[in-house]
C-alpha cells in the first residue's frame, strides 16, 4: 500500500443501527464507541442525522439568571454607546483634518505637514 492510498470503509446498515442502539442505551459514550470501533465522530453524527435520531446529538443547555440577562443587556447597550462615541470622535477628527487642509491651502502651504512644522 502506498502512503497516499486512502482506506475507504463502508459500514453495513445493521452495524450503524447497532452503534446508534448502544449509544441510545448509554452503554458507551460517543467518544468511547468511536475509539472502540475506530469510527470518526463525524461519521457517527452523520448516522444520527441519517436515521433522524436527534435525541442522540450533543445538546448545549445554557442556564442564565435574570441578573445575568439584565447585565448582558446593560453591557450590550454600553457597547453600542461606546461605538457611537468612537464614530463621533473619528468624524470630528476627519472634520478637523479637513479644516487644517483648507487653512494650509489658504495660507499658501503646499501640505498640512509643512504647516505643522512652522
Amino acid at each position: 500500500m502506498y502512503k497516499n492510498d486512502k482506506v475507504i470503509r463502508r459500514y453495513s446498515e445493521p452495524f450503524k443501527l447497532k452503534i446508534l442502539d448502544e449509544l441510545s442505551k448509554g452503554k458507551h459514550t460517543k467518544s468511547e464507541l468511536c475509539k472502540l470501533y475506530s469510527i470518526a465522530p463525524t461519521t457517527v453524527n452523520e448516522w444520527i442525522k441519517k436515521y433522524n435520531r436527534k435525541d442522540l446529538m450533543n445538546t448545549r443547555v445554557k442556564v442564565e439568571t435574570k441578573d445575568e440577562i439584565s447585565r448582558i443587556k446593560a453591557l450590550q447597550n454600553e457597547i453600542q454607546q461606546l461605538k457611537k462615541l468612537l464614530l463621533k470622535k473619528d468624524l470630528d477628527a476627519m472634520v478637523l483634518d479637513s479644516y487644517l487642509e483648507v487653512a494650509a491651502e489658504d495660507l499658501g502651504y503646499k501640505s498640512v505637514a509643512k504647516q505643522k512644522k512652522s
